[in-house]
C-alpha cells in the first residue's frame, strides 16, 4: 500500500482568498465560448491604440542607448520620466498647474495597474480585524483583496449621490462606542461612476468624506482611498472635483488612477498620489513583490504623452463608450421596460449599467437566473450580491452588473434581449 502524499499546508491568507468570483466568471467564459458576455469589465478591442503604440515604440527605440535603458530593471516607485508627466496630467485633470497641485514627483508611485496599488495599500495598512468602510454596493474585486488580508469590511448604504455620509458618521460613532475606533484604517470610495452602480459621489459628499476622515482621526490617521479608475470615462453630466482636491494638506486621501480603461490595459500602468509618509512603506512592500514593475511600459506611456498621442486617443475611447452606453440604455428600455419591478441606473460614464430586479428573482451564481442566462440563453452578467460585503445570506441578491465594454452595439442589443428573455422565464416560474 502506498503512503498517502502529504498535502500542502496553505497560509491563513490563502484560505481568506478562496472561492474567487473573478476566477469563476473567467471559467464560465472559457467553458461557454458562445455566451455573449455582459459581465467582463474589459475594454473594447477595437479601441486599443495600435497605431499610437507603434509610433511610440519606434520613437522610444530610435536611440539604442535609451533603448537599453528602458529594457533594464526600473525602480519601485517607477520611471521618473513618467511620474513627471503624471504630475502635469493630474494638474490638468484638477484644473490647476503642477506648481499649485500640492505634491511633488516623490509622491507619485507607478504600479501594475491600479489594482496592484489597491493590493499594496491593503497589505501596508491593514492587519487582520482592522476595519474598512465601503459603499454598498462596491467594487467586488477590492472586497476580495480586503478579505485576503483579514479585514473587517463594513458596508455603508448608498443612494443616487453615492455613499451616505450621515450613515458613515453614525457607524463611526458606533465603532467608537464599542471601543474599536483604533481599528478603523480606511474609507474606500469609487468616486466616479462606481463599479458596479455607475453612480458618482456628489461634490458635497466628497468634501464631507474628507472632513469626516479628519474629524475621526482621533487615535490614528484614517485614510480615504479614492479609486478613480473611471475618471477619464465621462460622457455627460456634471464635472466633479476629486475627493483628493478637498484634502488641502495631502495627508488623508490616496488617489488611485489607471490607464487601463482610457488607453490600454495591456500596458498595465496605474499610479497613486500618496501622502508623503505612505510612500516608503508602499515602495518597500512593492519591491518585495515585483522588483520594479513594467519599466519599458512606463517609458512607452511617457513617450505617448511626449508625442501628444494620449488625449486624442482618450477622446476617441470616450466617444466609443458613449455610443455603447447609449445602446445598452436603449436596449434596456426596449426589452426590460415592460417587466414590472425592473429598473436601472443611467450612468454618466464608466462601463456599467446597474439593474435591479424584483426581490423574488435570485441573480446569484446559485440562483435559477444565472443558470437560465448562461446555459440556455447564452448571456452572462455579474451577480449583484458579489458587490456587497458580509455573509452571502445577508446580501441583496436581485441585482446585476451589466458591462457595455466588450460587446459591439449589435452584441449589446442581442445580449440584452437574451437577458430579458431569461428574466421573463425565471419570473414566470418564481
Amino acid at each position: 500500500m502506498s503512503t498517502p502524499r502529504p498535502q500542502p499546508k496553505l497560509s491563513q491568507r490563502a484560505a481568506w482568498c478562496h472561492d474567487s468570483a473573478i476566477s469563476f466568471l473567467m471559467q464560465q467564459g472559457v467553458e461557454n465560448p458562445r455566451v455573449l458576455s455582459l459581465a467582463a469589465g474589459l475594454v473594447d478591442q477595437s479601441s486599443l491604440p495600435v497605431a499610437e503604440v507603434q509610433q511610440a515604440v519606434t520613437e522610444l527605440m530610435r536611440d539604442p542607448e535609451r533603448g537599453r535603458h528602458v529594457l533594464q530593471y526600473g525602480t519601485s516607485s517607477g520611471a521618473e520620466r513618467l511620474r513627471g508627466r503624471l504630475v502635469e496630467h493630474v494638474a490638468r485633470l484638477e484644473g490647476t498647474t503642477p506648481d499649485r497641485l500640492g505634491i511633488d514627483i516623490g509622491q507619485v508611485v507607478l504600479t501594475t495597474g491600479s489594482q496592484q496599488l489597491l493590493s499594496l495599500l491593503a497589505e501596508v495598512l491593514i492587519d487582520p480585524g482592522d476595519i474598512v468602510f465601503v459603499a454598498a454596493p462596491t467594487y467586488f474585486v477590492f472586497l476580495s483583496v480586503l478579505h485576503g488580508v483579514g479585514a473587517r469590511v463594513i458596508s455603508i448604504p448608498a443612494d443616487d449621490d453615492g455613499m451616505r455620509m450621515d450613515l458613515l458618521e453614525a457607524e463611526l460613532a458606533r465603532v467608537e462606542a464599542a471601543g474599536e475606533l483604533s481599528r478603523v484604517k480606511l474609507i474606500y470610495l469609487v468616486s466616479w461612476f462606481e463599479n458596479p452602480s455607475g453612480i458618482s459621489l456628489s461634490a458635497e459628499r466628497r468634501q464631507q468624506a474628507v472632513e469626516i476622515a479628519k474629524r475621526w482621526s482621533k487615535r490614528q490617521r484614517i485614510f480615504i482611498l479614492e479609486d478613480a479608475a473611471y475618471r477619464e470615462l465621462r460622457y455627460d453630466g456634471p464635472e466633479l472635483p476629486s475627493v483628493w482636491s478637498f484634502d488641502a494638506e495631502r495627508e488623508h486621501v490616496i488617489l488611485a488612477q489607471t490607464f487601463s480603461k482610457s488607453f490600454s490595459p495591456g500596458l498595465r500602468v496605474g499610479y497613486g498620489l500618496l501622502p508623503r509618509d505612505l510612500v516608503a512603506p508602499v515602495c518597500d512592500r512593492k519591491g518585495n513583490d515585483d522588483f520594479g514593475s513594467a519599466h519599458f511600459n512606463q517609458h512607452l506611456l511617457a513617450t505617448v504623452f511626449d508625442l501628444g498621442l494620449y488625449e486624442p486617443h482618450a477622446e476617441k475611447v470616450r466617444a466609443t463608450y458613449r455610443t455603447k452606453r447609449d445602446a445598452m440604455l436603449q436596449a434596456a428600455d426596449r426589452y426590460f421596460s415592460h417587466l414590472p419591478g425592473v429598473h436601472w441606473v443611467h450612468p454618466h460614464g464608466g462601463l456599467y449599467v446597474w439593474m435591479t430586479l424584483p426581490d423574488r428573482i435570485d441573480t446569484s451564481f446559485r440562483g435559477p437566473l444565472f443558470d437560465e442566462a448562461v446555459h440556455r440563453q447564452q448571456v452572462m452578467y455579474v451577480p449583484g450580491d458579489l458587490c456587497y460585503a458580509g455573509p452571502p445570506e445577508s446580501r441583496p441578491n436581485h441585482q446585476m452588473r451589466l458591462s457595455f465594454g466588450v460587446q459591439d452595439v449589435s452584441g449589446i442589443g442581442e445580449g440584452m434581449q437574451r437577458l430579458a428573455r431569461a428574466v421573463e422565464r425565471v419570473s414566470d416560474e418564481a
